[in-house]
């Protein structure tokens, strides 16, 4: 069986402070990132909390992207989940990571829906300049 999906699950370290606790700039650099992937947006929900940090969905027609924000730490843990081969996770992982200025990101690709797997602890090292 071909792969049902992928999904991307990134660590995004060094991002910009501020960026990382700005629930509309957040919302729309996801919203894009969806598009510029080539995905249909059917839902957004996004929630700030307090002092700070952010967490949302973007629903797409073909799965899902996500964030839950650090300030304090200046990170942030995304996940883009696509079905089927139409939409490469990637372009939206990687316009999430420059968006939000990350310096550095650790990448994990992982295809759904073969059955039983194994993961193994292959990484995907990128560093970004400012």
């Amino acid at each position: 069986m071909d792969t049902m999906g992928r999904h991307v699950i990134a660590e995004l370290w060094q991002c910009n402070i501020d960026k990382l606790n700005d629930i509309n700039f957040i919302e729309r650099v996801f919203v894009d990132a969806a598009l510029e992937a080539g995905a249909e947006v059917r839902e957004v929900a996004f929630h700030k909390f307090a002092p700070q940090g952010v967490s949302g969905v973007v629903i797409i027609s073909e799965s899902h992207l996500t964030i839950h924000s650090f300030p304090e730490h200046g990170y942030a843990s995304i996940d883009v989940y696509t079905c089927g081969d139409r939409i490469d996770p990637n372009v939206a992982s990687d316009f999430i990571a420059n968006a939000l200025g990350a310096g550095k990101s650790e990448v994990v690709e992982v295809p759904r829906g073969i059955g039983p797997i194994e993961v193994t602890p292959r990484k995907t090292e990128k560093t970004y300049t400012k």
